[in-house]
């Protein structure tokens, strides 16, 4: 996702430190203590202006939600978002996908979410799709032994790629959707993304892969 960059963002972030974590290097094994409770940890990997992730950690309180990006502009929206809701459940981490092992232990996360991410349709920047080996040797890292990525993109060859891509590491495809919106899913949770695609009649692909 992809915006201006906004007057006065850097100061928003460091003005909440109550949402926004500024040394998450220092929390990597400490993720219970810094929640105040040993609930599952979920996170979601590029989580925009936060509607997917703030949504999710309304609908289930006894979960607690990481929101990661990279870009300030758009982590600040979605501190906007967090600070609206209250929610005691919800963190927010300026970080890159790549390096989440630098903050979180091993099997220190309970499930992780990939929702719309950048395509990177072209061969040579296939190294930089979040469903690309390496990224999901990190996330298997930090995520228990069969543990679980729930995807979603509104990109039919990103989803293909991802469905090989995921099969090929050896996990599980437990759930497979082609048209989420019209099969269905109970509580699903939609992104800024999947609200736009959808009404334009775009069919929204979802899977649930597991580690073996």
């Amino acid at each position: 996702m992809r915006v201006r960059n906004r007057k006065g963002a850097s100061e928003l972030l460091a003005n909440n430190p109550q949402y926004v974590i500024s040394n998450p290097e220092e929390c990597k094994g400490r993720w219970a203590e810094i929640f105040g409770n040993d609930n599952p940890i979920h996170i979601e990997v590029g989580s925009g202006k936060g509607r997917f992730v703030t949504g999710m950690a309304a609908q289930n309180p006894d979960i607690n939600y990481i929101g990661i990006d990279i870009q300030m502009t758009v982590l600040s929206y979605a501190l906007d978002r967090v600070l609206e809701a209250g929610l005691p459940n919800i963190k927010l981490l300026q970080v890159d996908g790549s390096s989440l092992t630098n903050y979180f232990a091993s099997a220190e996360i309970d499930q992780l979410y990939l929702n719309f991410s950048d395509p990177w349709p072209k061969k040579r920047h296939e190294k930089r799709r979040l469903t690309y080996k390496t990224f999901l040797a990190t996330y298997q890292e930090i995520l228990p032994e069969k543990g679980e990525i729930h995807f979603k993109t509104d990109n039919r060859g990103l989803f293909e790629y991802s469905l090989a891509s995921f099969s090929q590491y050896g996990m599980i495809l437990k759930q497979v959707w082609l048209d989420l919106h019209a099969d269905g899913l109970e509580g699903n949770v939609m992104t800024e993304y999947e609200e736009k695609f959808s009404n334009k009649g775009q069919v929204i692909y979802r899977v649930e892969a597991q580690f073996q």
